[in-house]
Protein backbone atom coordinates (compact mmCIF):
# COMPACT_ATOMS: atom_id res chain seq x y z
CA UNK A 1 0.00 0.00 0.00
CA UNK A 2 1.55 3.81 -0.75
CA UNK A 3 1.89 6.11 1.73
CA UNK A 4 0.31 9.42 1.34
CA UNK A 5 2.35 11.90 -0.47
CA UNK A 6 3.29 14.80 1.74
CA UNK A 7 6.18 16.87 -0.56
CA UNK A 8 5.93 19.78 -1.49
CA UNK A 9 6.82 21.85 -4.74
CA UNK A 10 9.94 20.43 -5.08
CA UNK A 11 8.72 16.67 -5.75
CA UNK A 12 11.82 14.97 -3.17
CA UNK A 13 10.42 16.24 0.34
CA UNK A 14 11.03 19.98 0.20
CA UNK A 15 8.74 22.75 0.75
CA UNK A 16 10.37 26.20 -0.07
CA UNK A 17 9.76 28.87 2.50
CA UNK A 18 12.04 32.03 0.44
CA UNK A 19 13.95 32.45 -1.46
CA UNK A 20 16.44 35.21 -2.18
CA UNK A 21 16.27 36.14 -6.10
CA UNK A 22 18.40 39.38 -5.62
CA UNK A 23 20.98 37.08 -5.12
CA UNK A 24 21.97 35.98 -9.10
CA UNK A 25 21.46 39.60 -9.43
CA UNK A 26 23.89 40.69 -7.07
CA UNK A 27 26.52 37.95 -7.58
CA UNK A 28 28.50 35.48 -9.51
CA UNK A 29 27.57 32.26 -7.72
CA UNK A 30 29.73 29.82 -7.95
CA UNK A 31 29.54 26.49 -5.49
CA UNK A 32 26.70 25.87 -3.44
CA UNK A 33 26.32 24.37 -0.29
CA UNK A 34 22.99 22.76 2.00
CA UNK A 35 23.44 23.39 5.64
CA UNK A 36 21.14 22.42 8.53
CA UNK A 37 19.71 25.19 10.77
CA UNK A 38 19.46 25.25 14.62
CA UNK A 39 16.45 27.03 15.22
CA UNK A 40 14.13 27.81 18.35
CA UNK A 41 10.32 26.08 18.60
CA UNK A 42 8.48 29.64 18.00
CA UNK A 43 10.82 30.10 14.69
CA UNK A 44 9.84 26.76 13.30
CA UNK A 45 6.34 27.54 13.48
CA UNK A 46 7.11 30.78 12.09
CA UNK A 47 8.54 29.09 9.37
CA UNK A 48 5.64 26.90 8.57
CA UNK A 49 3.84 29.78 7.80
CA UNK A 50 5.54 30.51 5.25
CA UNK A 51 7.10 33.69 6.93
CA UNK A 52 11.07 35.09 6.61
CA UNK A 53 13.61 37.01 4.40
CA UNK A 54 16.87 36.25 3.45
CA UNK A 55 16.96 39.80 1.68
CA UNK A 56 19.78 41.12 3.89
CA UNK A 57 21.49 37.91 4.87
CA UNK A 58 24.62 36.76 4.86
CA UNK A 59 26.68 33.33 6.30
CA UNK A 60 29.90 34.00 8.72
CA UNK A 61 32.66 31.35 8.99
CA UNK A 62 34.19 32.43 12.28
CA UNK A 63 37.48 31.43 13.95
CA UNK A 64 36.27 28.58 15.91
CA UNK A 65 35.42 26.90 13.08
CA UNK A 66 31.28 27.34 13.19
CA UNK A 67 29.08 28.28 10.79
CA UNK A 68 26.44 31.24 10.99
CA UNK A 69 23.44 32.93 8.99
CA UNK A 70 23.62 36.81 10.29
CA UNK A 71 20.82 39.24 9.90
CA UNK A 72 18.21 36.46 8.15
CA UNK A 73 14.78 37.91 9.32
CA UNK A 74 12.21 35.62 10.80
CA UNK A 75 9.60 37.41 12.54
CA UNK A 76 8.22 36.71 15.84
CA UNK A 77 5.73 33.82 16.22
CA UNK A 78 2.30 36.17 16.38
CA UNK A 79 0.51 33.30 19.28
CA UNK A 80 4.37 33.24 20.89
CA UNK A 81 4.26 34.74 24.57
CA UNK A 82 7.14 36.29 26.68
CA UNK A 83 9.70 33.28 25.53
CA UNK A 84 9.52 34.06 21.55
CA UNK A 85 12.62 34.89 19.74
CA UNK A 86 14.45 37.56 18.76
CA UNK A 87 13.94 37.98 14.96
CA UNK A 88 17.55 38.91 13.51
CA UNK A 89 19.81 36.34 16.29
CA UNK A 90 22.59 34.84 14.54
CA UNK A 91 21.36 31.11 13.52
CA UNK A 92 24.15 27.77 13.83
CA UNK A 93 24.68 26.55 10.38
CA UNK A 94 25.04 22.44 10.59
CA UNK A 95 28.15 21.55 8.31
CA UNK A 96 30.76 18.40 8.16
CA UNK A 97 33.96 20.00 9.54
CA UNK A 98 35.59 19.65 5.76
CA UNK A 99 32.39 21.85 4.11
CA UNK A 100 33.58 24.30 7.03
CA UNK A 101 37.39 23.83 5.93
CA UNK A 102 36.75 25.02 2.25
CA UNK A 103 34.00 27.68 2.92
CA UNK A 104 36.64 29.09 5.46
CA UNK A 105 39.49 29.17 2.37
CA UNK A 106 36.86 30.58 0.04
CA UNK A 107 36.22 33.62 2.52
CA UNK A 108 39.54 34.07 2.55
CA UNK A 109 39.70 35.02 -0.65
CA UNK A 110 39.16 38.69 -1.14
CA UNK A 111 36.19 40.03 -2.79
CA UNK A 112 33.70 36.17 -1.64
CA UNK A 113 30.99 35.87 0.83
CA UNK A 114 28.44 33.25 1.29
CA UNK A 115 25.18 34.50 -0.19
CA UNK A 116 22.00 32.66 1.46
CA UNK A 117 19.74 31.50 -1.85
CA UNK A 118 17.31 29.40 0.23
CA UNK A 119 15.59 28.77 3.15
CA UNK A 120 13.02 24.95 2.98
CA UNK A 121 11.93 21.91 4.82
CA UNK A 122 13.06 18.83 3.65
CA UNK A 123 11.50 15.90 5.23
CA UNK A 124 10.78 17.92 8.16
CA UNK A 125 14.18 19.70 8.39
CA UNK A 126 14.78 23.45 8.47
CA UNK A 127 17.60 23.42 5.38
CA UNK A 128 19.18 26.75 4.10
CA UNK A 129 21.53 26.63 0.84
CA UNK A 130 24.09 28.70 0.45
CA UNK A 131 26.61 29.61 -2.49
CA UNK A 132 29.94 31.06 -2.78
CA UNK A 133 29.44 34.81 -4.37
CA UNK A 134 31.73 37.32 -6.09
CA UNK A 135 29.92 40.67 -6.18
CA UNK A 136 28.95 42.12 -9.16
CA UNK A 137 29.56 45.94 -10.82
CA UNK A 138 27.27 47.70 -12.46
CA UNK A 139 28.33 47.07 -15.59
CA UNK A 140 27.62 42.97 -15.51
CA UNK A 141 23.81 43.87 -13.32
CA UNK A 142 23.35 45.49 -17.01
CA UNK A 143 24.98 43.11 -18.78
CA UNK A 144 22.27 40.26 -16.75
CA UNK A 145 19.24 42.56 -17.62
CA UNK A 146 20.49 42.50 -20.65
CA UNK A 147 20.26 39.26 -21.28
CA UNK A 148 16.89 38.49 -19.71
CA UNK A 149 15.47 40.74 -22.07
CA UNK A 150 16.56 39.65 -25.04
CA UNK A 151 15.71 36.54 -24.07
CA UNK A 152 11.74 37.53 -22.82
CA UNK A 153 12.06 39.16 -26.43
CA UNK A 154 12.77 35.59 -27.88
CA UNK A 155 10.44 34.06 -26.34
CA UNK A 156 7.40 36.92 -27.69
CA UNK A 157 8.79 36.26 -31.08
CA UNK A 158 8.65 32.11 -30.88
CA UNK A 159 4.97 32.20 -29.07
CA UNK A 160 3.68 35.06 -31.73
CA UNK A 161 5.28 32.45 -34.39
CA UNK A 162 3.52 29.28 -33.21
Amino acid sequence: MAAKNKKGAGGDGTKLIVSNRRARFDYHLDDTFEAGLVLQGTEVKTLRGGKGSLAEAWVKVDRDGEAWLMQAHIPEYEYGNRNNHDPVRPRKLLLHRRELERLRHAVETKGVTLVPTRLYFRDGRAKLEFAVGRGKNVADKRQTAAKRDAQREIERALKQRR
